[in-house]
Formats: structure tokens, C-alpha cells, sequence
């Protein structure tokens, strides 16, 4: 298989439109027409890890975080990142990332954090904006059916757990063409009124080249009239971090606890404990700060994620519990829902979790005193 394969099935699954404006993801290092021999899914693309595709003769590498983040003036080795680009460059090894655009996935990176936490009725806690985008068109109402179910098939008119849900209005369009027309129906020069109906549907932008291909091919007009609206409308399906229920409430103590046991660190930094019962719990993996007001706004109990700052902490205001759990610990669970993608797609092809803890944060503990 080609490299380019292997990342169409992942951006059929975590779609790069839907990444955030400051991000990098892709393919950052590599060429998509190569053979893949291949691959290596890590958390972060670090030299150890470079070293361990060498040893399993595999050519592409899979990370969660981008390697290459900001623009880069010289690679000469100066740093981890130019090392690590020199050293998969040389060895003819492709790096891509998904990053945000798996953030941002229903069954993402705080989805599987949530279900470590065996958390219930999982919802999105910041549903994405400006993802959604309305066709309109018009076709004459013998062709309606057709062209509907056939843009049906391309993903237009999907909302939520909902499919082939599309508006239909009738009325009489107009037309003449010009002497070097062609129209499917009427004379060039001649105008023509004929019977049609207009079809709406709502669809996911990064779909927006199939549908309109799709309608441009079914449609028996040779030019379609249409019309795309980019919609302000909250996407229930896309977004950053999670939402649910524990199954029983817990004590906030208890609930620290479970949270250092099922995510294998001893060291969590949190809001005053107010004394109050833990049963409806917000996480989003990595730096999260921005989505305390959401969490709040669903009526979080506790709000999980990392990153957090001195002053973040004031927002708790005895409303929730607010909990940094660490970057690394919030996302410790992606290269598994990442392998486990790629295993169901492709089963036979040749795939590897990578050994490397790409954690850059210790802690000093008191065990490691004595």
C-alpha cells in the first residue's frame, strides 16, 4: 500500500477540516506516493522513536502531536524538532499527525478519557461552529427523487443520529437559454417554464467536493443553479471534550483517587474541596482551560483536563471541582484508539504501538526522597 492510503483512511475517519486554525496536521515530513512498509503509532514523533521504525523497517509514523508545529527557519539539528526531521528524512521515514482533528472527533481523544473513567451517556462538551454548511438547488420535480437519494449517498443531509433528512419546496422555474445552449429541456433561445422543486440539505463541510460533484452528475440541467450557506449552528457531532455520568455519585476524595489510579499518576493538582458528591464529570484531554465555561454551563460536578494555570483555578468558584490531571496523563489513551482504527480497516497490514513514554514531565515524590 501507498503512504497516501494508510492517510486517507485516517482522514476518512478524523477529517483534517475539522483541526483547529493554529494547528499542523498531516503529513509534515515524507512523501504520500512511497510504498509503506509499515506503521509506527506513538504519542509524539521523538528520535527513540524514529530509532524504533528503523529497527521494525517500517516508513511511516503515525504521532498524536505534531512534530513541526510553528514554521521552521533551519533544520540543522540545532534542536529536538530539526533532529528529529534530519534523522526521518535521512532514513526515508514519514511523519503524519492527526492532533486536533481527532480532538475534535465524537469518539476522540476525550472520548476515550471519559470511558476510562467509565463515564455513561458521553456527549460533546464544546460542540464545534461553523462546520455545517446548507445546499440549495433546484431540479425539475421528476428528477427530485433521484438526485435526493444520490446526494443522499454522498453524506448530505446527516444530523446526528439522523440521515436523509432534507426540506422540499415546489414552484415553477424559468430559463432561456442562449444560441449556444444545450438545455436538457426547451429550445436555445426560447425561454421555458417548467415544474420544480427546491431541495435543501444540511452536510458536513470537509464532504463539500463529493456533494457538489455528486450533484453536478446527477443533475440533468448542464448548468446547476445552487446555492451553499456556511451555517452558525453548533455541530452536535464534532468538537472538543466530553461529557457524561458516573455510574454511582462519589465523594470528591474518592473521586481524586479513582481519577489518579485510572490514569497511572500519583500527582494531581485541583480546586478547594467543597465537601459536595461527584456525579456528573467534563474531561478534555490536554490544555483545556478554555472550556471550564462549558463545563460549568452542562452543570459539570468536576472538570478534568491539564495545563492549567494559577489563575484558572479561581474559576472553580465552588461550582465545580476543577482538576489538571497532566497533558500526557489526559491523552494517554490515544495511541490505542489511534492502533485500534487502523486494525479494524486494516487488519493485515503490518502496525505497531510504539514502546516509547514520550512524557517529558517526572515527579518528584516522596517515596523517591527516602
Amino acid at each position: 500500500m501507498k503512504i497516501k492510503e494508510i492517510t486517507s483512511v485516517l482522514e476518512q475517519w478524523a477529517p483534517l477540516a475539522y483541526a483547529e486554525d493554529f494547528d499542523n496536521v498531516g503529513l509534515l515530513v515524507g512523501n504520500e506516493t512511497e510504498d509503506c512498509t509499515g506503521v509506527l503509532i506513538s504519542h509524539d514523533a521523538l528520535e527513540n522513536v524514529i530509532d524504533e521504525a528503523i529497527d521494525l523497517g517500517y516508513n511511516l509514523i503515525v504521532c498524536f502531536h505534531p512534530i513541526i508545529f510553528s514554521g521552521l527557519k533551519k533544520i540543522a539539528g540545532q534542536n529536538y524538532v530539526t533532529r528529529v526531521v534530519v534523522k526521518a528524512i535521512k532514513n526515508d521515514i514519514a511523519i503524519y499527525a492527526l492532533h486536533t482533528a481527532l480532538d475534535n472527533h465524537k469518539k476522540g481523544v476525550s472520548y476515550a478519557l471519559a470511558q476510562a473513567l467509565n463515564l455513561k451517556d458521553i456527549e460533546i462538551l464544546v460542540p464545534q461552529k461553523n462546520s455545517l454548511k446548507q445546499l440549495t438547488a433546484y431540479v425539475p420535480k421528476e428528477n427530485a427523487n433521484a438526485l435526493l437519494d444520490a446526494l443522499y449517498g454522498a453524506g448530505a443531509g446527516a444530523l446526528g443520529d439522523y440521515d436523509e433528512c432534507s426540506f422540499v419546496n415546489e414552484g415553477m422555474g424559468h430559463f432561456k437559454g442562449n444560441e449556444n445552449s444545450n438545455p436538457h429541456i426547451g429550445t436555445p433561445m426560447i425561454g421555458e417554464s417548467v415544474e420544480e422543486v427546491q431541495i435543501n440539505l444540511i452536510y458536513q463541510k470537509h464532504l463539500e467536493q463529493k456533494i457538489l460533484q455528486t450533484l453536478f452528475d446527477q443533475h440533468p440541467y448542464e448548468t446547476v443553479a445552487y446555492e451553499i450557506y456556511r451555517l452558525d449552528n453548533q455541530n452536535q457531532t464534532i468538537g472538543m471534550g466530553s461529557i457524561g455520568t458516573l455510574e454511582k455519585e462519589m465523594g470528591e476524595t474518592a473521586f481524586l483517587e479513582m481519577v489518579g489510579e485510572k490514569l497511572e499518576t500519583g500527582f494531581l493538582r485541583h480546586s478547594a474541596l467543597e465537601g459536595k458528591k461527584i456525579k456528573k464529570v467534563a474531561v478534555l484531554g490536554g490544555s483545556g482551560s478554555f472550556a471550564i465555561p462549558n463545563a460549568k454551563q452542562m452543570e459539570a460536578d468536576a472538570f478534568i483536563t491539564a495545563d492549567l494555570k494559577y489563575h484558572d483555578f479561581f474559576q472553580a468558584e465552588k461550582q465545580l471541582l476543577l482538576i489538571d490531571a497532566g497533558h500526557y496523563e489526559t491523552e494517554r489513551f490515544t495511541k490505542k484508539i489511534i492502533h485500534d482504527h487502523l486494525m479494524e480497516k486494516l487488519p493485515n497490514f503490518a502496525t505497531a504501538l510504539s514502546k516509547s513514554i514520550t512524557n517529558p514531565v517526572k515527579y518528584f515524590s516522596d517515596a523517591k526522597k527516602k
